[in-house]
């Protein structure tokens, strides 16, 4: 298990693990395109992916214009395996030498990618729209949480 910087050349293989989940999927898969996560890893922000024997199973990708976590997604197959975990941590510990600004994410209600952000420290702060909710995470909690 590998985890490194997302580059330009990964958003195919990045495009394919959203589009594989389960829960938090996009009702329609051409609303975030290749551009959009061109721009996020480039110049927004900066993003990570695990790969096992060369396949991307996963990303993270943080958006320090908005102080947001924009992607966290795994491919339903490596689910259960700590990449999600790896992928926080990297993702989080970069965030917070970039910002001490508070981050924020949104994740739909009453999923696995709720539980895993209430036991990775994030508080709910209330909704993101009408179908999430909405989780904050400050440089403090992080620096106290088990998970850093």
């Amino acid at each position: 298990m590998i985890i490194r910087e997302i580059n330009t050349g990964d958003i195919k293989q990045i495009q394919i693990v959203r589009n594989s989940v389960t829960e938090n999927t996009l009702s329609n898969p051409n609303l975030v395109t290749d551009k959009d996560c061109e721009a996020f890893i480039t110049v927004r922000g900066k993003g990570w992916v695990c790969e096992i024997e060369n396949r991307i199973v996963g990303f993270a990708i943080a958006d320090l214009k908005e102080n947001n976590i924009w992607a966290l997604f795994i491919d339903p197959k490596f689910e259960r395996k700590g990449i999600g975990q790896k992928l926080h941590k990297t993702m989080m510990d970069w965030y917070f030498t970039q910002t001490k600004e508070k981050v924020w994410l949104g994740t739909a209600f009453i999923t696995r990618a709720e539980i895993f952000y209430r036991k990775a420290g994030w508080k709910e702060v209330g909704t993101n729209g009408t179908n999430e909710m909405k989780f904050e995470m400050t440089y403090t909690d992080w620096v106290k949480s088990p998970n850093h």
